[in-house]
Formats: C-alpha cells, sequence, structure tokens
C-alpha cells in the first residue's frame, strides 16, 4: 500500500511541477493575444475537460505504442514504447490535467489589467521584467489554485492511467487503480478504507479552494 501511494504522489507532484511550467507561457498568451485562433487554442486546452478518460487514454496509448509514427525517433536509442510506464503516465497526467492549470493562471492574468502593466513599462521594465516582478506576484493565488487543481485531479485519475499503464505493481498502479482492484476482488473494507481517504482528501481541496477564494475576492476557475 505504501508503494501505491508513493508512486501516487510522484505522478500528481511530477505532473504539477511540469504543468507550472508548461501553462504559465500558455495561460499568459491566452490571456494577452488578440489573435483570431486564439480560442480555437483555448478549446483544445480545455478538450479534456469533455472528453471522456477512456478515449483520451485509448489515442495516448496509440501515440506512446511501439508501432507510433510519434515514437519512431526513440527506437534507435532503444525506447520502444512509453506505454505501460510511469513516463507514459506522467505524459498522460499532463496531457489531462492541462485545462486544471492553464484554465486558473488565465483568469488570474486578465484579471490583473493593463495599468501594471504599463506603470512598469514607464519605469523601463522590459517586457519578462514585468512579468517576473509585477504579472506572477499579482497572480499568485492563480498559481495556488492551479498547482492545487492539478495535484488533486491527478491523484484522483482513473481511466487515463488505466489505459496508458494498465495497473502495473510497482511501476504504473496509482490509488484509483489500487481501489478498482480491491472492489473486483471484493476487499470491501480495504476498499472503503482508500475510497473514503480520497473523498476526505477531495472535500479538503475544495474547502481550500473557496476558503482562497473567499480571502483573495476573486473569481473562482
Amino acid at each position: 500500500m505504501a508503494e501505491v501511494l508513493w508512486l501516487t504522489l510522484r505522478l500528481a507532484g511530477a505532473t504539477t511541477l511540469i504543468l507550472l511550467l508548461v501553462a504559465t507561457p500558455l495561460a499568459w498568451w491566452l490571456a494577452r493575444t488578440r489573435a483570431w485562433w486564439s480560442e480555437v487554442v483555448a478549446a483544445l486546452v480545455a478538450l479534456p475537460i469533455v472528453l471522456p478518460p477512456t478515449v483520451l487514454g485509448f489515442y495516448l496509448l496509440i501515440a506512446l505504442g511501439p508501432h507510433s509514427v510519434l515514437m519512431a525517433p526513440f527506437q534507435a536509442i532503444g525506447i520502444r514504447t512509453l506505454a505501460f510506464t510511469f513516463t507514459g503516465l506522467v505524459i498522460g497526467s499532463v496531457i489531462y490535467s492541462l485545462p486544471f492549470a492553464v484554465q486558473p493562471l488565465r483568469n488570474a492574468f486578465q484579471a490583473i489589467g493593463e495599468r501594471p502593466l504599463e506603470a512598469a513599462a514607464t519605469l523601463r521594465a522590459t517586457p519578462l521584467d514585468a512579468f517576473l516582478s509585477v504579472a506572477v506576484p499579482l497572480a499568485r493565488p492563480g498559481f495556488v489554485v492551479a498547482a492545487v487543481l492539478t495535484f488533486a485531479h491527478t491523484i484522483g485519475e482513473f481511466g487515463v492511467v488505466l489505459m496508458i499503464g494498465g495497473g502495473i505493481p510497482g511501476q504504473t498502479e496509482v490509488l484509483s487503480i489500487e481501489i478498482y482492484k480491491l472492489v473486483e476482488g471484493l476487499e470491501w473494507g480495504r476498499a472503503h478504507l482508500l475510497a473514503g481517504g480520497l473523498l476526505a482528501f477531495a472535500f479538503a481541496v475544495v474547502l481550500s479552494l473557496l476558503l482562497l477564494d473567499r480571502r483573495t475576492g476573486r473569481p473562482r476557475p
């Protein structure tokens, strides 16, 4: 059980860190751009919210499999497939949780408005300086929400991780897969224990976000 918990925390932690790095510039661009096709990008980012996890998992399984065009360059160095590996789980989790990181950050950046950035420009701050010294500190609540949502969402993933991970003990078996296996094995007591723990965790996450929303006075993501 400890191994399953540790693997789940590793997956959630890696996914959260990667998404904060990836989602920040993407959310900033979506919040600032006036390009007509920006909403097409936003729709693609938000797609995992409405796309059935098994559908996304199915296409990821193909994309990361040994016969995929995407995997062809890696076969020369001995990597035939990323399906049913921890790396594959991280890739799938990053894609599946992308909107839960981008949307709060986009909302936070949009809430800043133009005035603070214009003030920074009058002080001869470069766009990068203005972003790091003005936008990022003002958007701090958005970063907190993005990190919490991404971490919590990854903890509870099932469909995607089952499709591309398969629940291999010690490699891809996370908490949601463990609960599924316990129910299959009619081990109701242990299943109740894990499910109850995830329920309490989910409630704590939602309550924390609501309290943060009250303190900052910002709109919910």
